[in-house]
């Protein structure tokens, strides 16, 4: 019997564990492309960390963004995201301290930080997480097909290297 008493418990913790995400939600990875010549230093959706990428670059397999197990209308993205204009000046070196760490203030301060928030397009059964696309004028799009970027059935077909237009829409 005393066996009994301290068995229930344990299978009550245990059983709660079962599911990955669950309450009609799951996981995914977090990926992102970026076609810009601009370092992301940071990005996240729905305030669920992300990769950073180099100019031209992609990253991924971070783990997690939560996913409805069922679409519906209005579902929605929340990106936020840190840029490099790589406008500072030239790197100094370490030689000269002082100097270094006006360069470094000068850096940081040159970081752009954008937010957009997109919809989700529509998705079945299969989705894999969701991948953001950064383009020129601060745009994005996000999806969540499994396909590869490029790919027949890849819905964004921006190219992989773009330029900011001299002037951005309003």
């Amino acid at each position: 019997m005393r066996k009994w008493i301290l068995l229930i418990p344990l299978v009550v913790l245990v059983s709660g564990c079962s599911q990955v995400g669950g309450n009609g939600y799951t996981a995914g990875d977090i990926r992102g492309i970026n076609h810009m010549p601009y370092v992301i230093n940071s990005m996240n959706v729905n305030g669920f960390g992300g990769p950073n990428m180099g100019a031209y670059g992609e990253g991924g397999g971070y783990c997690c963004i939560l996913l409805p197990d069922k679409w519906s209308p209005g579902l929605k993205a929340r990106v936020e995201w840190e840029v490099d204009p790589n406008t500072a000046s030239e790197f100094p070196g370490y030689k000269h301290r002082e100097e270094y760490l006006k360069w470094e203030k000068e850096v940081k301060a040159s970081f752009r930080k954008h937010r957009a928030v997109v919809d989700i397009p529509e998705y079945g059964e299969e989705r894999c997480g969701i991948k953001v696309h950064f383009l020129p004028c601060n745009e994005i799009k996000v999806t969540t097909i499994c396909d590869g970027y490029g790919t027949s059935k890849y819905p964004i077909k921006e190219p992989r290297e773009m330029k900011e237009p001299a002037q951005c829409p309003k």
